[in-house]
């Protein structure tokens, strides 16, 4: 798994300046996925800061997600690896929030900037009050907590609705964009 996460990190970095963004003016901040390997491997850090350099890449635009499973398993090695690439600029995302066993304890540790809300919370949210109950919770301890949130599978306007409600900072899914290439050439 490290070696793929390191095909994919530098592809996309490699590309970085053919990103074509349909929003003129907008930020660009591409999420890449890391796996419970990579953040376990001393050389990954090296390998990201080396390819920041060899690419010219700013790091306010990279943001690696790390799924909370991955992340409570080595608190330890994930914060240090966190703590590591914050230092260069790049941000982090806890992925898939809500569904691990110590979720709320190992947040307070953890210096991600962005908090996603597990889609399975989500994607009922129009007919479940326990799933808005739950989505409500997380994004507000996120928030106390410094952190911009994310709902992941806002499939369509009224969920994007019921997240503005709450105050979600952002929403993924088909109601937000359809997935399209990141790279146009």
């Amino acid at each position: 798994m490290p070696e793929i996460d390191q095909w994919v990190i530098n592809k996309v970095f490699s590309e970085f300046h053919n990103i074509s963004t349909d929003n003129a003016g907008s930020e660009l901040v591409v999420n890449i996925n890391l796996s419970g390997a990579s953040i376990n491997s001393l050389k990954l850090y090296d390998f990201i800061k080396e390819k920041v350099i060899e690419y010219s890449i700013d790091t306010t635009s990279i943001c690696f997600e790390i799924t909370e499973t991955v992340a409570v398993r080595n608190l330890r090695a994930a914060t240090k690896f966190i703590n590591k690439c914050n230092e260069i600029g790049v941000q982090f995302a806890l992925d898939d929030f809500g569904t691990g066993v110590s979720s709320f304890s190992s947040l307070k540790n953890m210096p991600v900037d962005y908090l996603k809300i597990d889609g399975s919370f989500v994607k009922n949210i129009e007919q479940d009050d326990i799933d808005r109950a739950m989505t409500e919770t997380i994004n507000r301890i996120g928030h106390l907590l410094g952190k911009k949130t994310i709902a992941e599978f806002a499939e369509n306007k009224a969920i994007i609705e019921i997240l503005n409600d709450i105050g979600v900072d952002f929403a993924q899914g088909y109601g937000v964009c359809w997935p399209t290439p990141l790279i146009k050439k």
